[in-house]
């Protein structure tokens, strides 16, 4: 057996268990182990019931007062019991598990843990686990992996399974915890250490030893089962090198060809440019200018142009962007922009579309989404086959097999990181070696963007258009809910809307945030009925995505209560507030991020950031944001302040696609990575050497997963 061998090889996977796994995107033992934990539980000593804190997660331990009850509503079960510890006494409630009924003995001390709720004067844990007190002695001193899950999959199945592959593997697995737990409990630790692993680590041991690093199967048996902190840091950071590590060589490979490349275009400014900026109602600032002068003279030059655009929130990259389509369409060619969500490609077209029929310019712009109906996707394709569209502005749909492109000359990428380097590629041979541009609102300090985009020229818009009103902040404990919620309504009742931002989708018993189901439920019964309050979501299907976020641009939804998922995205001028609840759960960079979806009309706009933070370095390190609107400059900032990452919380930046890499938490670990490949590939640019034989087996096996493209 070995990491690709399929998941059902391992003993004890079935073909159920299998289908789900393979839900989440789980098909062999190699994607099993790389399934990292989302978070890890600790479990502290229990707490004495008369000093138990409201809305926390807790471990109690007592007996019961009397038996336990069930009672049947509707075909369903509540099992309640009271347990006590002599001084106190806590009501524990359990859902649709009866059985308890049978396990659960007075005059037995158990553990119990689980998140108390007030309930009139008594506190109240719902859906508490259970552990014998020799069995919850064993966890005090471990970290419990905990997994994102699907529907049918339980955190015991992937710990189970992850277990069986280390143990399979012989990888170096951590100490025994002890007995099963009770039922409804969380799992202990694998068995002893095995003998050494039977793979050998593909990074050579002069480098592993000159960056610091553990040998891969250690990082992997202590990123799923930890035998501490330590361990956990000392792990996510070797896992994390090897993200950066591969990423990085891929990009390298993709430079050097990028460097040769030349194009048969012929493209020379004609003046659709000069005409679009004539008619503009504004003047572009100085920055837009240079960077137009920029694209110009790379459309017009022999060489490809392969070229980032980084600007903060409004700085004004798409009028950049049209700029550099009407340029290739007045040459014949076609040019193509690609966006992440529908409903901001459907933006960008109207956008381009207005501003060619304002500035009276002849040319054709088409609009490609998923979600056409197939008659539709017919009669685009047959347009820009033809080449009567110039310009084509879509989604992932650019890059099908059905859509074939007249003459492309030229591939635009909205939010590149939303994408990867897979599909700008992916887009770019759709065409014979098209020019690319791609664009990122996402503030990058400079140091982190020549490495992370090194295939690319990069140009900074450090300027923002005059006319924009900079966007009040306040910096807020939780007490100041009621207060953020009155002004919302204020704001709402002046004909404006608002986001709110929560952390999380639901709620969970391992973090004490805000999550978007429960919240929304509670801001409509705060606020007026006649104000509409709804909620959007990753785990939503894109077309009800795409239906919650035209329905707030109509300004159907005055509240709008979301994850992260609208850090890029829509522009909502109407949009004034945006209130970011657990403030701290995020970097500040993204925090900036989420701060842009306001300020985009001409009304002031505000940003509130609610933390619940109790340190005072908490609210120092958001008072940056109460004091800069410079994405650049935070960015910067964020990266003096961070840390080794929020490894028991919900993952800062969001930064890239990589699977467990954070881009700010571990630039130092990206930058170790660069100098690592440059090295490598300074001495051994074939990676023919022997030690290197690993880093290219591993290297052409990702190149054909990806079908011999690159990818995040």
């Amino acid at each position: 057996m070995n990491l690709e061998s399929p998941l059902d090889s391992l003993k004890g996977i079935g073909e159920k268990t299998k289908h789900l796994f393979e839900t989440v995107g789980i098909e062999t033992v190699g994607d099993l182990l790389s399934y990292y934990p989302r978070a890890y539980e600790c479990y502290e000593e229990p707490l004495p019931m008369l000093q138990l804190p409201q809305d926390e997660v807790v471990s109690i331990k007592g007996e019961l007062t009397a038996p336990l009850v069930n009672r049947y509503y509707g075909g369903k079960s509540i099992s309640t019991a009271s347990c006590s510890d002599g001084l106190g006494e806590v009501l524990l409630t359990w859902y649709n598990m009866p059985y308890l009924k049978n396990s659960l003995r007075t005059g037995v001390t158990y553990i119990f843990r689980g998140k108390t709720k007030k309930k009139g004067k008594r506190l109240l844990i719902e859906q508490a686990a259970v552990f014998q007190e020799e069995q919850y002695k064993a966890l005090t001193t471990t970290l419990q992996p905990v997994y994102s899950l699907t529907k049918g999959m339980t955190v015991r199945m992937v710990q189970k399974a992850v277990k069986q592959a280390l143990h399979t593997l012989r990888l170096p697995e951590a100490m025994e915890n002890g007995a099963e737990p009770a039922k409804g409990a969380a799992s202990g630790k694998s068995g002893e250490k095995k003998s050494s692993a039977v793979f050998a680590d593909y990074l050579p041991e002069e480098l592993r030893n000159q960056y610091h690093l553990c040998p891969w199967t250690e990082a992997v048996s202590q990123m799923h089962f930890p035998d501490d902190f330590h361990s956990l840091q000392t792990a996510r950071r070797r896992l994390a090198f090897d993200e950066f590590f591969f990423f990085l060589l891929q990009l390298q490979s993709l430079k050097d060809h990028r460097e040769q490349e030349t194009h048969s275009f012929h493209i020379r400014a004609q003046g659709a440019a000069d005409q679009l900026i004539a008619s503009l109602p504004y003047r572009l600032t100085g920055a837009q200018k240079k960077v137009w002068a920029d694209l110009l003279r790379e459309l017009q030059g022999e060489k490809v142009m392969v070229r980032l655009i980084q600007g903060d929130v409004g700085a004004g990259k798409t009028i950049l962007a049209v700029l550099a389509l009407l340029t290739v369409a007045e040459n014949g060619y076609q040019g193509a922009l690609m966006a992440p969500t529908e409903v901001l490609a459907a933006q960008h077209y109207d956008s381009v579309c207005a501003l060619l029929e304002q500035s009276g310019l002849p040319y054709k712009a088409l609009l490609l989404t998923g979600s056409m109906t197939v008659k539709q996707k017919r009669e685009a394709y047959a347009r820009m086959e033809s080449g009567e569209a110039s310009i084509v502005i879509g989604t992932h749909a650019l890059i099908q097999e059905k859509a074939v492109y007249h003459a492309l000359a030229l591939v635009i990428t909205d939010e590149q990181h939303r994408f990867g380097v897979r599909q700008r590629e992916t887009l770019a041979q759709k065409g014979s070696a098209p020019h690319t541009i791609v664009m990122s609102a996402t503030p990058i300090p400079r140091t982190l963007a020549v490495i992370l985009y090194g295939d690319l020229d990069i140009s900074v818009l450090n300027e923002m258009p005059a006319n924009r009103l900079p966007i009040k902040n306040c910096v807020v404990g939780p007490s100041w809910r009621p207060k953020a919620w009155d002004f919302i309504e204020k704001q709402v009742r002046l004909g404006h809307q608002a986001y709110v931002i929560c952390p999380m989708v639901e709620e969970s018993d391992l973090l004490d945030a805000e999550n978007v189901m429960e919240y929304t439920e509670t801001i409509r019964k705060a606020l007026p009925a006649d104000i509409q309050v709804e909620y959007l979501h990753g785990r939503m299907k894109p077309m009800e995505k795409n239906e919650v976020m035209g329905r707030f641009l109509r300004n159907e939804i005055q509240v709008l209560v979301s994850t992260t998922v609208v850090e890029v995205g829509v522009n909502v001028p109407n949009a004034t507030v945006v209130l970011i609840e657990n403030a701290e759960r995020f970097g500040l960079a993204q925090l900036h991020q989420l701060r842009g979806r306001v300020g985009r009309g001409e009304a002031q706009s505000y940003c509130i950031f609610l933390h619940s933070g109790k340190s005072s370095e908490v609210a120092e390190r958001l008072d940056i944001l109460n004091h800069s609107n410079d994405g650049f400059e935070i960015a910067a900032k964020d990266l003096q302040l961070r840390g080794p990452g929020e490894l028991f919380g919900i993952r800062q930046s969001g930064l890239m696609n990589f699977r467990l890499a954070d881009v700010y938490a571990d630039a130092d670990v990206l930058q170790l990575a660069n100098e690592a490949v440059g090295k490598i590939i300074a001495e051994d640019p074939e990676l023919s050497l022997p030690e290197h034989q690993e880093i290219k087996a591993i290297y052409q096996k990702q190149r054909e997963r990806q079908g011999g493209q690159i990818s995040l």
